[in-house]
């Protein structure tokens, strides 16, 4: 995990920030979300059908997405921070389909760090790696506000 004081983090601008550990996607994962968000197509609910006819599952694109902060916090810590608040996307594509029992992991480049309302508003540049794929998951241009203390 890489270490950065509040004062320092313009000069992440241009580096990669790190690459998480795998962490595995489960069909009890993807049973949780599709109850918590209404969204029980059978690509992702039915193994009996979905295995028939893809030869498996597949994760649903918003929860590929909503790993981003669990996956985050495991390459960066921020010293002497407040709070930090997700301020949202500039841009989010799902690139490639996620098997269930697939392991995915996050790759962080950081591409700007403005001042912004007492605050440092830094975007990234957020890569969801699928094991054993060339073609990632998820790349999106993930924003965060952190205010130091």
């Amino acid at each position: 995990m890489r270490l950065v004081k509040f004062g320092d983090l313009e000069s992440l601008v241009g580096t990669e920030v790190g690459v998480s550990p795998w962490h595995q996607i489960t069909q009890s994962q993807i049973d949780k979300f599709a109850d918590a968000t209404g969204d029980h197509q059978w690509i992702h609910v039915d193994v009996e059908r979905a295995t028939k006819e893809l030869g498996h599952t597949i994760a649903h694109g918003y929860l590929t997405l909503s790993l981003l902060p669990m996956l985050a916090a495991q390459l960066m810590r921020v010293e002497n921070v407040q709070r930090g608040i997700n301020f949202g996307c500039n841009k989010v594509r799902f690139t490639n389909m996620v098997p269930s029992g697939s392991k995915v992991r996050l790759r962080q480049k950081c591409l700007s760090v403005e001042s912004r309302a007492g605050g440092k508003q830094i975007t990234m540049e957020s890569t969801i790696e699928i094991e054993g794929k060339d073609r990632p998951a998820c790349v999106a241009e993930s924003i965060g506000i952190i205010y130091g203390s």
